[in-house]
């Protein structure tokens, strides 16, 4: 399941596809949508946004696409004369010149303007995203300290879009890891500087699993790289205290963990 770093990835690509360039071509397969085919038609894309696992596809005209994945839509970028084969069901097309950027599967998907988009319920519901740039740490401690989630179980908490978007199971079983944090720990029972290295692994483990995830890059020897420590590495030694690395289910997710250092 593709989480924070994977889907602002894909927001990258759609949006180098097709930002900024006129669209020759809207097509959607919703009836209530369809309206807008015209409409889009010479608009061009400004921004794709990222609200955890929504895009929010923002045009000159004032209107965005709101779209959510869940569990089967992908977006595909192709070449702007190609019909690709596909067993998907298309629901969205969007067509510059060059390139077009083509949504299939999903079923979530609303044309917004200014006041709908503020009232949006999702966008209501979802805290700030651990990428936007504008978020720091002295804000998401804040949100743990808050009445709100400092009683929370970490285990829960980190999947709950409401804390922060954008968080999902590799991300919540790696930061716990990084500041040797138990997931049945709580805010509340933290010190501040327990509080402070939550706050910054919060936003420093999705981040650089956004900039370097899926890079190789052979001459780099030092340096941040993003990969795995626990994740997927059951029965295997703990690269920071040599534990053995366990397994089990929480939150009806697999998580992963050291005893000898997340206590």
């Amino acid at each position: 399941m593709p989480e924070g770093p994977e889907i602002r990835r894909a927001a990258d690509n759609l949006e180098q596809a097709i930002g900024g360039e006129p669209l020759t071509e809207a097509w959607f397969a919703f009836p209530e949508l369809q309206r807008y085919q015209a409409t889009l038609v010479g608009e061009r894309v400004t921004a794709i946004e990222t609200r955890g696992k929504a895009l929010l596809t923002h045009f000159t005209n004032g209107l965005t696409l709101y779209s959510h994945n869940q569990l089967y839509g992908v977006w595909r970028v192709v070449k702007a004369d190609e019909t690709p084969q596909s067993n998907r069901i298309l629901r969205v097309r969007l067509a510059t010149a060059r390139k077009a950027i083509l949504l299939y599967s999903a079923s979530d998907i609303e044309m917004l303007d200014a006041d709908t988009l503020a009232a949006h319920p999702f966008l209501q519901r979802v805290g700030p995203d651990v990428l936007d740039p504008t978020l720091d740490a002295a804000t998401v401690k804040a949100r743990l300290q808050s009445r709100r989630f400092c009683r929370r179980q970490f285990s829960g908490l980190l999947l709950d879009q409401a804390f922060l978007a954008g968080l999902g199971n590799y991300l919540r079983v790696e930061i716990l890891w990084a500041v040797g944090l138990a997931p049945q720990h709580k805010a509340v029972d933290l010190s501040d500087a327990q509080l402070d290295a939550l706050a910054h692994a919060l936003l420093d483990v999705p981040r650089l699993s956004y900039t370097t995830r899926g890079t190789v890059d052979e001459n780099r020897h030092h340096g941040a790289l993003f990969r795995f420590h626990v994740f997927h590495r059951a029965g295997k030694k703990c690269e920071r205290c040599g534990g053995i690395i366990e397994k089990t289910t929480l939150s009806s997710r697999p998580f992963y963990w050291c005893p000898g250092c997340q206590r």
